[in-house]
């Protein structure tokens, strides 16, 4: 599963609702080139390969109730729903306003993979980032956007009511905050997503200097985020030492010359085996690779 999520306690509806009108400056071309962004980010951050303990197009990780085909699926019907938090960031929607999209999203990825909580995090994250960027092309076509700028605004609209916001009571994540007092990806997110500045940008742009490859980019920037996260999946699933054994694995790798070594794939891939073994899943470092790489998307816009 993924980490922290808009969800509320409230039954499930079958949706499938398309952005909605603008309600503001902001054109409705702008609005679906950013969710076609998110969107994309997701099925990038799928076909990342190797990922230890997770989910790909080569197999399910640690995972026994979902595979790529779910995730996939997932990702097409939460897409509508990031153009539509781009409108309201655009509109100077307050939190609860978002509160509510992400709900209608979470309800649609329930309705298309049958109740499995494929992007929950990634709704989080990725719409806050989209309502964000939003509110920063509001007037019309974007000027270069950066990074810095999108989440500075998540920081400065939203972060307080983020951290007041209410905390699903059933969820892997609340359970990790009681046990480990672990903040995750509300912190992280009220913060203005330093992990992503600071971490999961210069792991990405790293990696292209090493290998000058996409995919080794992505590898080498998980590996980065995954040798400095407190990832709550990783807590939930192998506790306190489960997150060291994985921020040990991922630092050995990085230390070893990360994708820059010709046998990064193989030692990448050995490290995947033993996560599955031990079931260990780094769903929060999932998410922030999907957030890492719509934001460098974004700032190669125009």
């Amino acid at each position: 599963m993924r980490a922290h999520s808009f969800r509320l306690s409230r039954p499930a509806r079958d949706v499938g609702i398309a952005p909605r009108p603008p309600i503001s400056g902001l054109p409705i071309a702008v609005a679906e080139r950013l969710g076609d962004i998110a969107s994309a980010a997701l099925l990038a951050e799928l076909e990342t390969w190797p990922k230890p303990g997770l989910v790909s197009h080569v197999d399910s990780g640690s995972h026994d109730d979902m595979d790529h085909t779910t995730f996939r699926r997932s990702a097409a019907a939460i897409r509508p729903f990031f153009a539509r938090l781009a409108i309201a960031g655009a509109a100077g929607a307050e939190m609860e306003r978002l509160r509510r999209i992400g709900r209608d999203a979470e309800e649609a990825m329930l309705a298309a993979t049958g109740g499995v909580n494929t992007h929950r995090g990634a709704i989080f994250g990725l719409g806050l980032l989209c309502a964000a960027a939003g509110a920063a092309s509001a007037e019309g076509a974007p000027a270069r956007l950066s990074a810095t700028q999108l989440t500075d605004i998540v920081a400065q609209c939203w972060g307080d009511d983020i951290l007041r916001g209410p905390i699903p009571l059933r969820s892997n994540g609340s359970g990790v905050l009681r046990r480990f007092g672990a903040g995750g990806a509300r912190a992280e997110a009220a913060a203005g997503f330093p992990q992503l500045r600071e971490i999961g940008l210069p792991g990405l742009r790293r990696g292209r200097a090493l290998a000058g490859d996409e995919d080794a980019a992505r590898v080498q920037a998980f590996f980065a985020l995954m040798a400095e996260v407190e990832d709550t999946n990783l807590l939930h699933r192998g506790g306190g030492a489960g997150l060291q054994d994985a921020q040990d694995a991922a630092r050995r790798f990085l230390g070893d010359g990360g994708v820059g070594r010709g046998d990064w794939e193989a030692r990448a891939v050995a490290i995947h085996h033993e996560f599955v073994r031990r079931r260990l899943s780094p769903g929060g470092c999932a998410d922030l690779l999907a957030a890492t790489i719509f934001l460098d998307a974004v700032e190669r816009w125009l």
